[in-house]
């Protein structure tokens, strides 16, 4: 898949819906920060330093050892897109919010799958993520391992004896890990449960943030769960803890749900084919609101409420109704009205039809 692809195409290897826990666990995501010895940090690199940096990027992810394990990686420089679609690589998760506001010398090389996505430039010089469905932490973990170790084979990283692997953010030091999953759970939201259990995940070293990371709302029912500690504990370690956290909480929304259904079948069934007779039916919709409907539709095929709909058509639904892939998708900008006019005829087109029970 080529980056045109990628920015038209609404599916990603994360949203297949696949895997362990898949009703309940999203995505896996594990994040390196790595920077190159020979120069400054970003915020202190020239634009010329910058430029190097990108370009010994660029050498060593088309190196023969690399793409004979993992595939050819498209290497795309952020100035050669337009605003649109950085932001759908944004809403697609292969970049962050941060990494597109400025696009001098800053790149993504991105997998055909785009179960790996590398940013260059960002925060640090590299930003090396994988991304798979449910929860897959040890196989994300390896995965981003093996692309790590295979880069170093050109680039030499930072590191200290002492402290690690050094990185432009204090808190990143160590190991420079990040390890993250998305969770859905409308059990422990409508039971008024989950700011019990987010103030539970902190006291053991992890955060609790919205849909798409730090300083977000979790609309829809999703959170994402992350480390916080990224010395002291080595990496695998790191993904344990993120992963036996993950299994409790996801028990805990299981046996919510189950809970629900015995006490409260007629309300949920309400609750669902509402949503799903608004998705299918409504002629303007906001961006919020489709979110929420959404996570209404994924909890009636979660329960057993809704048959016909797949894991993987539903998280589709979440990218395709996000603004800047209706843009893409009308191939000119968009009123305010003309979107949520857009939005609900794409979901009309996308949503199957189903079952009820």
């Amino acid at each position: 898949m080529s980056i045109r692809d990628t920015v038209f195409n609404a599916r990603s290897k994360w949203m297949e819906g696949t895997g362990p826990e898949c009703d309940v666990v999203i995505s896996s995501r594990v994040r390196l920060a790595r920077n190159i010895s020979e120069y400054p940090f970003p915020h202190f690199m020239s634009e010329e330093q910058a430029e190097q940096v990108a370009n010994a990027v660029r050498l060593a992810v088309s190196q023969k050892e690399l793409t004979g394990v993992i595939g050819q990686l498209e290497f795309v420089d952020l100035s050669e897109l337009t605003q649109t679609e950085r932001q759908i690589l944004m809403e697609k998760h292969l970049v962050s919010l941060q990494h597109i506001e400025s696009i001098v010398h800053r790149a993504v090389v991105i997998a055909p799958d785009e179960s790996i996505s590398i940013m260059v430039n960002e925060e640090d010089h590299l930003r090396i993520q994988c991304l798979l469905p449910g929860l897959q932490m040890e196989e994300t973990w390896g995965l981003a391992d093996s692309i790590d170790d295979l880069l170093e084979q050109t680039l030499s990283y930072s590191f200290c004896e002492k402290r690690g692997y050094l990185t432009s953010c204090p808190t990143n030091v160590g190991t420079g890990l990040r390890a993250s999953v998305m969770l859905h759970l409308p059990g422990l939201v409508m039971t008024k449960q989950v700011v019990k259990i987010v103030h539970a995940i902190s006291q053991l070293g992890l955060a609790v943030r919205g849909y798409y990371g730090e300083g977000t709302e979790a609309y829809g029912n999703l959170f994402q769960v992350s480390n916080q500690v990224t010395m002291g504990q080595n990496e695998e370690e790191i993904i344990k803890n993120l992963q036996d956290v993950t299994k409790q909480v996801v028990s805990r929304e299981r046996s919510t749900r189950e809970g629900l259904l015995k006490d409260n079948r007629l309300f949920l069934e309400n609750k669902v084919y509402r949503a799903y007779g608004t998705m299918k039916f409504a002629r303007m919709m906001n961006s919020r609101e489709a979110l929420q409907l959404i996570s209404d539709i994924r909890m009636g095929v979660e329960m057993g409420i809704l048959e016909g709909l797949n894991y993987d058509k539903i998280n589709e639904l979440i990218i395709l109704t996000r603004p800047a892939f209706l843009v893409k998708r009308a191939g000119r900008d968009l009123s305010e009205q003309e979107r949520d006019s857009f939005r609900a005829e794409i979901i009309r087109q996308t949503l199957p039809d189903t079952k009820t029970n």
